[in-house]
């Protein structure tokens, strides 16, 4: 078989790895042939595409990003797009593609798979951890330990100035990157999108750590909204993505300024952004991503088309692209209510 390879979406530590196992496994034990798709749904919109073969995936298991390159296209809203797509692939001789994404990237996958007959796996990515049929998304560990080594270091500098230090997280729709790292980091408020946060109540809790004389650090994910207003954006007029999506950033600056009128106390923000996607995924990403790379040569293999790789506990599932993309995991108000026990 011919197989197209794609990676779609925000870039992500442990993609490379993914591209790797496919074409190690595809080709060694099934002498497969492999094209990679350039930018996401763009390469296969345009015919965009390289051979891959073994040679072009040796000593990129380490490497951040994408060989491929990434892009966030929705080819429903290019002119022509699916039909563009289906003749491309028919004239690169393609008999399946496995798309490696997200909640869109893979939601693009189901829709072309199921309603225009075009083979698919998927293959969950994504750092804000937030398809619901797997247990983990490779890129959230990775995003994890890079916020949390923020965290920590920040600490040293709110307690060596009595100061208070926002961090920005990423998380859209769900916090989980702002959880994990700000348990793990120590922080003493950690907002969710999940759950509206009142900033008197925040303020509260910045007053009773400075009453006990240590430095307040608090965690917000990007998208996290105030009980009385909505989400707060560095530029509304940011236009919105294919995918109907705003760039979010900014809740941060706000909250710190919010913070330092309400409590006379001074507040600085951090905002990690990309450095958080971005750089050497960690063994346990790599590990990961490498397993679902593996199963989801065997799904082609097996011909289980319109599935998607998942972690269910220790072992590699397949479960419909149509019910991977179907909700968003977010963040359960009970573990949410375990942070609070550490918050002030």
């Amino acid at each position: 078989m011919r197989i197209g390879v794609l990676t779609g979406g925000g870039d992500c530590p442990g993609l490379n790895a993914v591209i790797r196992a496919i074409v190690r496994k595809g080709v060694q034990d099934h002498g497969h042939d492999f094209i990679g798709f350039r930018d996401g749904w763009r390469g296969p919109l345009h015919g965009s595409a390289v051979p891959l073969g073994i040679p072009a995936v040796r000593g990129i298991l380490p490497r951040g990003g994408t060989i491929l390159g990434s892009s966030r296209t929705n080819p429903f809203k290019e002119p022509d797009g699916v039909r563009r797509i289906t003749e491309n692939l028919a004239e690169h001789g393609v008999d399946a593609l496995i798309a490696i994404g997200g909640e869109d990237t893979l939601g693009v996958a189901a829709r072309i798979g199921g309603e225009y007959g075009v083979r698919c796996v998927g293959v969950p990515k994504t750092i804000d951890n937030d398809l619901s049929a797997t247990d983990y998304t490779f890129g959230f560990d990775t995003a994890v330990n890079i916020a949390t080594e923020a965290i920590d270091r920040l600490h040293t500098t709110a307690e060596s100035h009595m100061r208070v230090l926002v961090v920005e997280v990423m998380g859209r729709h769900a916090g989980w990157i702002a959880l994990h790292s700000g348990l793990a980091g120590g922080a003493n408020v950690i907002l969710v999108p999940e759950v509206r946060f009142d900033v008197d109540e925040v303020c509260g809790w910045v007053t009773s750590r400075f009453r006990a004389s240590y430095a307040p650090i608090v965690v917000v994910a990007e998208g996290a909204m105030p009980q009385d207003g909505d989400l707060v954006l560095k530029n509304a007029a940011t236009p919105l993505d294919s995918f109907g999506h705003v760039r979010l950033s900014g809740v941060g600056e706000w909250l710190a300024k919010e913070i330092e009128s309400r409590t006379g106390k001074e507040a600085r923000t951090t905002v990690l952004g990309h450095v958080q996607r971005g750089g050497t995924p960690s063994a346990f990403d790599r590990w990961l991503a490498t397993r679902f790379g593996l199963h989801a040569i065997s799904a082609v293999q097996d011909g289980a088309f319109g599935a998607m790789v998942a972690l269910r506990g220790a072992d590699i599932v397949r479960v419909p692209l149509g019910d991977a993309t179907a909700r968003l995991k977010t963040v359960p108000l009970a573990l949410y209510e375990e942070a609070k026990t550490f918050f002030g």
